[in-house]
């Protein structure tokens, strides 16, 4: 007789959970642990071009000592941070503005938020080769129309000069993120509870007050995951940045992601890439730690 357990008594029913959660734990470890794990061993070697069913060489550390001896990491890296500041901080901004705007009541408010989540929608790619032609200095949109304005008096070279070229970045890249920021922050300031405002306007609190003990307290935790979101979205970008600049002029677009793909499909070399590609990602949890701490502390 085939013994059975009962998951129904008491002492069976955290092995019932185990064996439900078993499936989604196998296929994580599948598509998350394995490539992990493989990313680690292909950066501990010296590889041009990795195949499936090499016996693999040696492991060694020279890809790490080139990652931290050379200046293309610290160049990308600087790169990297300022992006994240620029586009991180202003997309919050920006999508915690429209988030309180698309909160009120008004006619067209359900087109005005269908408006906000437009360029969310649109596909990276296209969006971004739509840009990288208005952005372009003979015959682009952007172009025509500051001289036509007469904010400038010659046209802008976004393609050749380093400014311009991180500021065009730095503008596709909110344009493109700041209406993600928008809904979740929109979420977050739809569940605080009415009765907060009206108990402040009982009490003579005025708008700012109202934002600044009632609004702000409310949506940090919202905040919090929406800059961790944003963090790691700037820190992966590939497409916006290789479409625009391919990560020039003189590297000044050059972040870990354009690095990373220069090292392993251009130089081919992918251990040195796959060095790369494992800095992000210790650098991506080591900030996503920090900003979720720092996030449940100020709630708390």
């Amino acid at each position: 007789m085939i013994p059975t357990i009962d998951f129904s008594a008491p002492r069976h029913r955290a092995k019932f959970g185990y064996l439900l959660l078993a499936p989604a734990v196998l296929l994580m470890a599948v598509i998350i642990v394995y490539p992990i794990l493989l990313s680690v061993s292909i950066s501990m070697q010296d590889v041009r071009i990795a195949r499936i069913g090499d016996s693999g060489e040696p492991w060694t550390l020279e890809n790490y000592q080139w990652l931290f001896g050379s200046g293309e990491t610290w160049h990308a890296l600087w790169v990297t941070f300022k992006l994240v500041a620029v586009v991180g901080g202003l997309s919050v901004i920006i999508g915690f503005a429209t988030a309180m705007l698309v909160n009120q009541k008004f006619r067209g408010r359900a087109a005005a938020r269908l408006f906000v989540a437009l360029p969310w929608a649109v596909p990276e790619v296209v969006a971004t080769v739509i840009w990288a032609w208005m952005l372009d200095s003979s015959f682009g949109l952007v172009n025509w129309v500051l001289l036509t304005s007469g904010l400038v008096s010659e046209p802008i070279a976004f393609g050749s000069n380093p400014t311009a070229a991180f500021a065009a970045v730095c503008f596709v890249m909110i344009w493109k993120g700041y209406p993600l920021m928008s809904i979740m922050l929109l979420a977050g300031l739809q569940s605080i509870p009415e009765e907060q405002y009206q108990a402040a306007k009982v009490d003579g609190a005025g708008v700012w007050q109202r934002f600044w003990y009632i609004t702000l307290p409310n949506m940090l935790p919202v905040v919090g995951v929406t800059m961790v979101m944003t963090t790691l979205w700037v820190f992966r970008d590939f497409a916006i940045i290789h479409v625009l600049t391919q990560g020039g002029p003189l590297g000044a677009t050059t972040t870990l992601s354009i690095l990373t793909f220069e090292q392993s499909f251009e130089f081919f070399r992918m251990g040195q890439g796959a060095a790369v590609g494992v800095l992000t990602m210790v650098l991506c949890a080591i900030i996503s730690r920090a900003l979720v701490g720092r996030m449940a502390k100020s709630v708390h």
